[in-house]
């Protein structure tokens, strides 16, 4: 107990420390929202990490999608690492960084409303991002509750209030560079945290063969011997939705998109993507590995009704591993779910001060006065949050549980694809966008009805898609990524000079030395 409570101590410390150094970046809008586009690699890819695997993804994932497809679970990292991270940093990084400056844009509603030159899709962006965004926040405290109850016997709340009030004071000194180097130093921790946590359970099952041998003898209950070992699992399919969702969908999130616009150069580009590369793959491909043997753990997780407690399955593998591994793994999910939390409400605040506020208001607000309203939302963002996961876990709103589970493939479903359209065709239009807006959200509102009604379709494709939240959120991104390109074809051009500025920066001259171009 005194070697957990002294870690985090000195985390908690450290986490407010950076936030008060940090306050000299945060005095205008650019710093406090960008951190003055002047970010490094290492922070910028550290960021984009932690802000993509949050404690949902250590606690509840691994041990959902690893008791449920086996070790195959880990091609779910893996889609995380080459498609949620390296290409989206190859496609998305540098493109972002270079329109979003030429149209001066530092939200994604905004850019929307400036690229297609429609405050209307700036201000409907924006509520999705409200709706939507709320939620997925709300959401991130889950898991935290079964691990400080093993190590501290702490009741969910506390937890909460304690995660809450941290961050909201370490991103309302310092904005996005108090969360960017509080991103790499969490970033440090889940790496070497998730790293000892593997082997320790892994010698704790008598090594690698052992825990796998043990694996294969368990009963799929589909007449697949060996299933829970195999390569692809026990319903591929199923798994191929889960990577396509959880990897694809980052390519539509503010929160991630976000720390394109901050990146300080070509190079800083480059190193980014192979560092956010390797740390998705050492994070993301570890968390679903280890949950991948959540099934040596079964006797402890499932009640005596059959149901399973996927929130339990890590916490339980952990429970009898030296004080030490157990302190060093709170540190990881605080990590993970305070940076993701921080880059969330940061996010949140911003696109409803710079896009829905400020543009309402009638006489102008300088800069200090719109980073004092930004810094408010912020405590109300992080407020709302927290009272939604508090009562989500007391009464249990099954409504709450429901909005967290479609969150996500609603706002990729939304944005996805034309912010990427955006970015490479010319011919996108506003009503390709509004399409989008609409079928995102649409199927993903579908998918809540069905949710909470029990109805069900009598086409058996539909009801295959929509029997979870996986599924319609990947129906969603795919169904926009179809219709964009289809309704701006069918609609009418945009104007050529609104194009052409936004497109501008990219033919803009940059000199390099010769090392980079031999020239003519």
């Amino acid at each position: 107990m005194i070697i957990q409570i002294a870690m985090i101590a000195v985390f908690f410390a450290v986490m407010i420390g950076v936030g008060i150094y940090c306050r000299r970046h945060a005095t205008d809008v650019n710093g406090f929202v960008l951190g003055g586009r002047s970010v490094g690699p290492w922070l910028t890819a550290f960021a984009f990490g932690t802000s993509y695997f949050s404690a949902v993804i250590f606690v509840g994932y691994a041990g959902q999608f690893g008791w449920n497809f086996g070790l195959a679970s880990t091609w779910i990292g893996l889609g995380n690492a080459f498609i949620g991270s390296l290409l989206a940093w190859v496609i998305l990084g540098r493109r972002t960084r270079v329109m979003t400056q030429k149209i001066d844009s530092r939200t994604m509603p905004d850019f929307f409303g400036s690229r297609f030159d429609s405050p209307s899709l700036r201000i409907i962006a924006s509520i999705i991002v409200f709706i939507f965004l709320i939620p997925y926040t709300a959401s991130l405290y889950n898991g935290l509750s079964s691990l400080f109850n093993m190590a501290f016997n702490l009741p969910y709340w506390v937890c909460i209030l304690i995660m809450a009030a941290l961050t909201a004071v370490y991103v309302i000194f310092g904005g996005y560079m108090a969360t960017a180097i509080n991103d790499f130093i969490q970033g440090i921790v889940m790496l070497f945290g998730i790293v000892a946590v593997v082997v320790a359970v892994l010698v704790r099952n008598g090594g690698f063969t052992e825990a796998v041998n043990s694996l294969s003898k368990i009963d799929t209950g589909t007449g697949l011997n060996g299933g829970f070992a195999s390569f692809f699992g026990t319903d591929p399919l199923a798994l191929l939705f889960v990577v396509i969702l959880t990897s694809l969908g980052t390519w539509g999130l503010p929160q991630m998109v976000g720390k394109f616009y901050a990146i300080r150069s070509e190079a800083s580009i480059k190193k980014g993507t192979i560092i956010s590369t390797a740390f998705a793959l050492i994070v993301a491909g570890g968390c679903y590995f280890l949950g991948g043997f959540g099934r040596l753990y079964g006797d402890s997780v499932v009640s005596a009704d059959g149901k399973v407690n996927f929130d339990g399955i890590i916490p339980t593998m952990l429970s009898d591993l030296s004080p030490v591994i157990v302190a060093i793994v709170i540190v990881l999910v605080l990590s993970a779910s305070m940076s993701t939390l921080s880059s969330l409400v940061l996010t949140s605040s911003s696109t409803l001060t710079l896009d829905v506020i400020m543009p309402r208001t009638k006489k102008k607000s300088d800069e200090k006065k719109q980073v004092l309203i930004m810094r408010v939302f912020i405590v109300f963002f992080i407020i709302v949050s927290a009272v939604i996961a508090i009562v989500k876990d007391t009464f249990g709103f099954t409504f709450i549980a429901q909005m967290m589970g479609v969150s996500w493939g609603a706002l990729a479903g939304a944005f996805l694809a034309p912010f990427l359209y955006g970015l490479y065709w010319k011919r996108t239009t506003k009503a390709g966008v509004i399409a989008s807006f609409i079928t995102g959200c649409g199927i993903e509102i579908l998918q809540l009805y069905i949710s909470l009604s029990g109805n069900n379709f009598s086409i058996p494709v539909l009801n295959y898609l929509f029997a979870s939240s996986i599924r319609s959120g990947t129906l969603a991104m795919v169904v926009g990524l179809v219709i964009v390109p289809i309704v701006s074809l069918i609609s009418k051009s945009p104007e050529k000079s609104v194009v052409e500025n936004a497109f501008a920066g990219y033919d803009s001259k940059v000199q390099v030395s010769k090392k980079k171009n031999l020239g003519d």
